[in-house]
């Protein structure tokens, strides 16, 4: 299975389906934006499907990106959604089914990061860790070394 970028369609049948009114006629057409509510904030390029509102400053290159960040499908449900996502004959590779989204794994990825680093800058200023922090310090790489090995 594979994306096919010529299967995505026709960008003005698509964001015309997904209720948005198009206005103009010129390389960018304006519409309102689904994501913040901004009645005419968006602007969209009807020949590559490119769309960016200037408002909340959500934006993407085609409709795919605009499918996802509209229904928070990941990327191969998305394809699918579109139609996009091919059989190509080849086998398809079996990966060991993960706990976390891509997207969730980032998430936690980021918050750990973010204790870790909280550490060794109190570390470098010289203040010695708590047994606590230090406990919540070893949670915090066991996280990052659980999903590492998830995503492998």
């Amino acid at each position: 299975m594979t994306f096919q970028r010529n299967n995505l369609p026709e960008p003005i049948a698509y964001f015309e389906n997904h209720g948005l009114v198009l206005k103009g006629s010129g390389k960018w057409r304006t519409t309102s934006c689904s994501f913040h509510g901004g009645s005419d904030s968006m602007r969209i390029n009807p020949r590559s499907g490119g769309w960016v509102c200037m408002n909340c400053l959500v934006k993407g290159g085609d409709v795919l990106p605009y499918e996802m960040q509209s229904t928070g499908a990941e990327f191969v449900d998305a394809c699918k959604t579109l139609g996009a996502w091919v059989n190509d004959g080849r086998p398809q590779v079996q990966h060991k089914p993960s706990l976390l989204t891509p997207r969730q794994a980032l998430s936690v990825l980021a918050f750990e990061s973010t204790i870790t680093a909280v550490a060794a800058g109190n570390m470098g200023k010289g203040v010695v860790l708590s047994e606590v922090d230090l406990a919540r310090l070893l949670i915090s790489a066991r996280r990052i070394n659980q999903i590492a090995e998830a995503f492998q």
